[in-house]
Parts: structure tokens; C-alpha cells; sequence
């Protein structure tokens, strides 16, 4: 089911979604091939406040090295990564994850998709020693996030975080959407919250917010986005109406800085999807949950397809 979903977003989706643009503002590259190469560091990581005392739980997960193919920039995008096991710090204890996202950005639409796993976790103070180690701690979280672009003719998402356009010129938009998240903590003992070593979440919401590229010169850019918005939830979805329904606060910053030549492009991004499984306006029992990716990435782009021979004249 994941699959068909997957390849319904990526190969049919786009297509009902097609937007004029501005080409005064936005170029695509009109490469038929591009490989990309990216070190990349995704994660989630949850920050529990307790009667003002803060802990922030962090997982022990190094960066992975990906290689990726994308011809005619959206009818095939397929990519690969492996973790760079060596880097782990060992005293950080051991952390299992399975940590699959999707970030789609469409002319009109972006989407986000999580399904994280996390088992074993530590905290340190702010000079990363003093560590202790919580290998029983695990958090699931299911996430899916959409916003629609209202200046989609001037400003491309595309550019930003793709590189498979460029920005000519400085352009912003207003967007507006919302998401769904279903969130699973539990620990043997070192996670209580409220008497209970257990939390079950589901919330859905609001958002909206804007986002702006600085086309700095003909080369270098940068862009930044920022959404809030309001979540609405409960332990299970078949509480609502039934038990109090709690307010959450969501945010939702996007940030990348890149450098575009016709032949190839550097860049750097990172997101970091902010949302609360328990929000209190005292300053108790607040448990927020951080989750994203911190990119960097290497596109080379072809001018001819290296996957298909091409026929030897009779």
C-alpha cells in the first residue's frame, strides 16, 4: 500500500497540479538527466519540561550518504542512502531508528510525509558531557503535512530545496494548510508523564505562514519559511467528542542556501517540524517533538540519458 501510495504522489500527483510561472522569475534546467550525491542527517528528538525543568532527549544516529537519479526532473526521482555507521559516539549509548520521510515541492502544493521509529535515546547538558543514556525510551511518530503555494507563478519551493529550477528574481508567498500526526512514547521507567510510563497522541490542525528567496546574484541564493498554526487532540481519534479536546501549538521553519551553475548545483537545507504531544500554558508537563533532515547535496546534470544506449546509425 505504500508503494502504490508513493508512486501516486511522485508520478500521478504532479501532473494535476501543473502552474504556469512567471519565466521572468523562474527558470527550470532543461537537463534530461541529473544524479545527485547528499549527506544527510534526519531525525526526531523530544524535549520534556517538568515543573520548569527541562530535558532534551536526543537520538544517537550518525549521517548517511545518498545517491540519487532523477530524469526530466519529475517523472523519475529515485534515491539511496546508507549510514555512516563509523561516526556514532559510543557513549551516547546505541539508538535503533527506521526513519522514512517524503518532501514533495510541487508548483502549488508541498507535502510532508514521517513515519519514525526511535528506540534508545540520552541527554547531556550543553557542553555535551554529563551524558546519560535512556535505551529503553522509544518514540513513534506518523506525520503528514501539506501547504498550498498562493504565489506559485513567482515563487518556486522547487528552487529552494531541489535545485531542479532556478530563482531569477527575489520572490515570496503566503501559504496556508494543515497536518495529522499520530505519536507513540513509552519506556520501560525512565519516561513519566503524569504517573504513566506511556503517552498516545493523535492532533490535527491549521497552519499557515510565508516563505521568501533571496536571489542574491545570478549564482547564490537563499530561502526561508516559516508556518504556525493550531493542532487539535486527544489520545485516540475515537475520543474526539467524547473526551476534552486539547489545543497544541505547531511550527514549521524550512531554511536552505545554494549555488547553481548550468552543469551543476551545491546546496545546503534543513527543516525541522516542531509539534507538542502535551501542552499546558503553566509550563508543565510540555513534551515537544522535533523532527526533520539537515541536507547537504551535490547535483551533476546531463544533457543525455547515461542509462540508454543510444541506437548506432545503419
Amino acid at each position: 500500500m505504500k508503494l502504490y501510495f508513493s508512486f501516486f504522489l511522485f508520478f500521478i500527483l504532479p501532473y494535476f497540479c501543473q502552474a504556469q510561472i512567471d519565466t521572468t522569475y523562474i527558470k527550470p534546467f532543461y537537463n534530461k538527466v541529473s544524479l545527485r550525491t547528499y549527506l544527510s542527517m534526519r531525525f526526531i528528538s523530544m524535549e520534556k519540561e517538568t515543573d520548569g525543568e527541562i530535558k532534551n532527549f536526543m537520538p544517537n544516529t550518525p549521517m548517511s550518504l545518498g545517491f540519487g537519479v532523477s530524469i526530466k526532473n519529475t517523472i523519475i526521482d529515485l534515491s539511496y542512502g546508507h549510514s555512516l555507521s563509523f561516526l556514532k559516539d559510543d557513549e551516547k549509548g546505541k539508538t535503533k531508528a527506521l526513519d522514512f520521510q517524503i518532501h514533495h515541492y510541487g508548483k502549488k502544493f508541498i507535502i510532508d510525509l514521517f513515519i519514525q521509529k526511535y528506540h534508545g535515546f540520552y541527554t547531556s547538558d550543553q557542553s555535551d558531557k554529563n551524558i546519560q543514556l535512556y535505551p529503553d525510551l522509544n518514540i513513534q511518530q506518523y506525520g503528514a503535512f501539506g501547504q498550498y503555494v498562493f504565489n506559485n507563478k513567482k515563487f518556486s519551493y522547487k528552487a529552494a530545496f531541489n535545485q531542479n529550477e532556478r530563482q531569477l528574481k527575489s520572490a515570496g508567498s503566503f501559504l496556508l494548510g494543515g497536518g495529522a500526526y499520530f505519536t507513540k512514547i513509552g519506556s520501560d521507567s525512565s519516561f513519566v508523564h503524569k504517573s504513566q510510563n506511556s503517552l498516545r497522541n493523535f492532533q490535527f490542525g491549521v497552519s499557515g505562514g510565508y516563505a521568501y528567496t533571496w536571489a542574491i546574484n545570478k549564482r547564490w541564493f537563499t530561502s526561508g519559511s516559516a508556518t504556525m498554526g493550531v493542532n487539535f487532540g486527544t489520545e485516540r481519534i475515537n475520543d474526539f467528542g467524547k473526551r476534552k479536546i486539547e489545543i497544541y501549538p505547531t511550527f514549521f521553519p524550512r531554511i536552505s542556501v545554494g549555488y547553481n551553475k548550468e552543469n551543476w548545483s551545491l546546496g545546503l537545507s534543513y527543516i525541522n517540524n516542531l509539534i507538542f504531544s502535551s501542552f499546558s500554558g503553566n509550563d508543565t508537563n510540555n513534551i515537544a517533538l522535533s523532527s526533520g533532515n539537515l541536507q547537504i547535496g551535490y547535483i551533476w546534470r546531463l544533457n543525455s540519458n547515461p542509462f540508454v544506449r543510444n541506437k548506432k546509425p545503419d
